[in-house]
């Protein structure tokens, strides 16, 4: 069983609390995601984020197939890092971890993904030519729009 690592960090010039705010809403969620991975939320977003929460969602990630996503947020500290883990959906294993880190002038965001692809020695074949190329695509777009609503952070501090 291979488990694969994304690890991605992006400084921005808001405070821990926006950050917060922002990153902790699931309905937050469709802005930063691309527009033609269809992304929509079907049930457990009407409250601010708890631990023990459901959260489902339909994506297309690939070749145009519709695909139910079910993600539990299993643990959660105020203003610090959530965790939110795929129960149903295109991954075997799917753990992901998000952080919020104080620093000069902003916060760095911090993410960490463990997952797993499903198909066995097919999975693994893809995942340099497909899976990992696409994840890259989406925390990508991801950084591009987060900037685009706070602003890019300064590199020189």
């Amino acid at each position: 069983m291979k488990i694969y690592t994304l690890h991605e960090k992006q400084k921005l010039p808001i405070t821990k609390q926006q950050a917060w705010d922002f990153l902790s809403d699931p309905k937050n969620l469709k802005a930063i995601t691309p527009e033609y991975m269809g992304f929509n939320i079907l049930s457990g977003a009407d409250r601010p984020m708890f631990a023990g929460q459901f959260i489902q969602y339909i994506v297309t990630p690939i070749l145009g197939i519709k695909t139910k996503w079910v993600t539990e947020i299993t643990h959660v500290k105020e203003g610090e890092y959530f965790v939110d883990e795929q129960r149903y959906g295109p991954y075997s294993l799917w753990h992901h971890k998000h952080f919020i880190h104080e620093i000069d002038g902003g916060v760095e965001m911090e993410d960490i993904i463990d997952y797993k692809i499903p198909a066995g020695f097919l999975g693994q074949m893809a995942h340099p030519f497909l899976v990992q190329p696409k994840l890259n695509e989406i925390f990508n777009h991801r950084k591009k729009k987060l900037e685009e609503l706070f602003g890019k952070y300064p590199e020189n501090k």
